[in-house]
């Protein structure tokens, strides 16, 4: 006889087996008034979603590494809040203004969930910064970004212990010229192996997008110890956005993979 059990309130998840297969169950978040949808931790749970599902599951609480990128991010992120405290009540209704109708970039990704002029006022504030060009943003209303695709490795070789990666892309050629720069989290595996999101690593393209097919340029330096692979063969794990150069607004993710090999 088949059966599956599902604990509501399980501290972890709870595997069931049936004929020799592990099934995970994870409780799914069943919506009510006055809350039409989750996201994020309250208490002791984390409401996430999957394949635009909510559920829920126990809230971990990792150690802070304090990794030198880790320190520069939060501190990045603590003058960006400082600013925005520093701006006029009437520079937040103008932000608040800019914000509406942009759609954020948060699950469950539906199209309904707007942002705050805070959130556009820090995404801005990060993105500038990304850019090597931190200062306070200016409100500037949202525009949709065109349309583009990171194709495949174009190619890749070693300098003096630094990674050239090229990969090919196509940006829609009415876009404004130089304009967008790719921002891209990164991860090495051996060929075939899966994403570890936890170790991605944030590298900005050499140069902006320019219309049309184009080659775009990432330098990982000490990629060899970042990772602990020396490999004439890898598989790139791409979660990449681009960032306007005008606004330091951005787009909605994407995940990709490519296999490639290193030119010797």
């Amino acid at each position: 006889m088949w059966y599956l059990e599902a604990n509501l309130e399980p501290k972890s998840c709870n595997p069931v087996v049936t004929f020799s297969i592990t099934v995970c169950i994870m409780p799914r978040y069943i919506p009510s008034m006055p809350f039409e949808d989750c996201y994020g931790s309250i208490g002791e749970k984390t409401y996430y979603h999957r394949n635009g599902v909510c559920y829920y599951r126990r809230r971990s609480r990792p150690e802070f590494p304090g990794t030198m990128s880790q320190r520069e991010h939060l501190s990045v992120h603590l003058r960006a809040l400082e600013s925005w405290r520093q701006l006029s009540p009437a520079d937040h209704r103008e932000w608040n203004a800019c914000a509406v109708g942009v759609v954020s970039h948060r699950p469950p990704f539906d199209g309904k969930s707007g942002i705050s002029g805070h959130n556009l006022f820090v995404s801005a504030y990060h993105g500038f910064a990304s850019l090597g060009n931190e200062h306070v943003p200016l409100p500037l209303p949202w525009e949709s970004f065109p349309a583009y695709a990171l194709e495949s490795v174009a190619g890749a070789m070693i300098e003096e212990g630094m990674l050239l990666m090229d990969f090919n892309v196509w940006l829609d050629e009415n876009a404004e010229k130089d304009r967008y720069q790719i921002l891209a989290r990164l991860q090495l595996t051996k060929p075939g192996r899966g994403r570890d999101p936890g170790k991605m690593r944030s590298f900005l393209s050499l140069i902006p997008c320019a219309g049309g097919q184009c080659t775009i340029g990432f330098a990982i330096p000490e990629f060899t110890e970042l990772w602990g692979l020396d490999l004439p063969e890898y598989t790139v794990h791409v979660k990449h956005v681009l960032l306007d150069r005008k606004s330091g607004y951005r787009n909605q993710y994407r995940q990709q993979s490519f296999d490639f090999s290193v030119s010797v």
